[in-house]
């Protein structure tokens, strides 16, 4: 069967069985099993695939596990990253945590960075990569999370995987910058969410009873934990800023920024003196 075949054969299959972006996923999955980018299948369309492959991988998305999943890999920021059962997706609006994260590193020269809940490592190793005088440790504590972590920073110098539960802060040096994404969901609401999303960890998910339970963390043990004006860069929930702003008793200068869809979504502080 020739690439393009087994293009409309997915669009098709995906369709009949109800999964949404068929089009998308059908072409992301031929152009993952022949090894070239999406933008390159009309210049492969008379190539051949293996159908059985095609087929199982038709099969795990049709039972609704996330095309990131099936293929193993996503783009993020400038990278592309292993993810795969156990690790949160890497997702567009956290590139613009990133992105914020990268420009104020960038002034500060040599310096250390703290990526709590890591998860695939693609906030940290992204850091890492744009900004070569920082040392990023990534720390994150699910087993199952840290093994796509391990994979994601090979050959990346100056990231340093920690698997380590970030409610201790034994025996760690003190950062200029810390960055998170961490979980801030509320536990009532991952019940609710669509059918793909709950193929990810809960623990990369769950907030606790009101999604705000990592920034209380971040606050009480993290504060500390960073040099003379400090700054951290946190993902929030679209409705939580204003919440966040009251229980960051540690920080100053609090700011909440808006991503590219109008909503909360980036907390940026300063360690008080």
């Amino acid at each position: 069967m020739t690439l393009k075949q087994a293009y409309n054969y997915g669009v098709y299959f995906l369709s009949c069985n109800g999964i949404d972006e068929a089009e998308f996923k059908s072409l992301c999955t031929v152009c993952h099993l022949a090894g070239i980018k999406n933008s390159e299948f009309r210049m492969h369309t008379d190539d051949d695939i293996i159908m059985k492959k095609f087929a199982d991988l038709l099969w795990r998305l049709k039972n609704g596990e996330p095309l990131q999943y099936v293929i193993g890999k996503w783009d993020f920021y400038e990278s592309e990253f292993y993810v795969g059962r156990g690790v949160l997706i890497p997702r567009p609006e956290t590139e613009e945590l990133c992105a914020a994260a990268v420009e104020y590193i960038k002034s500060l020269g040599q310096c250390t960075v703290y990526d709590l809940c890591a998860g695939s490592g693609c906030i940290g190793i992204s850091i890492a990569k744009a900004c070569p005088n920082a040392v990023v440790y990534l720390i994150e504590k699910s087993s199952d999370a840290f093994f796509w972590l391990m994979k994601n920073c090979q050959g990346v110098r100056n990231a340093k995987a920690l698997c380590a539960d970030i409610k201790n802060t034994n025996d760690l040096i003190k950062a200029d910058v810390i960055v998170a994404n961490p979980p801030y969901i509320e536990s009532e609401a991952i019940k609710s969410l669509q059918s793909e999303v709950r193929f990810e960890p809960a623990m990369a998910l769950d907030g606790g009873k009101d999604g705000l339970d990592f920034y209380r963390i971040i606050n009480d043990n993290w504060s500390g934990m960073l040099n003379k004006k400090g700054r951290i860069f946190l993902e929030i929930g679209e409705s939580q800023g204003a919440e966040i702003k009251q229980l960051l008793t540690g920080f100053d200068d609090i700011q909440v920024i808006k991503d590219m869809y109008g909503n909360d979504r980036i907390v940026t502080a300063v360690k008080k003196d």
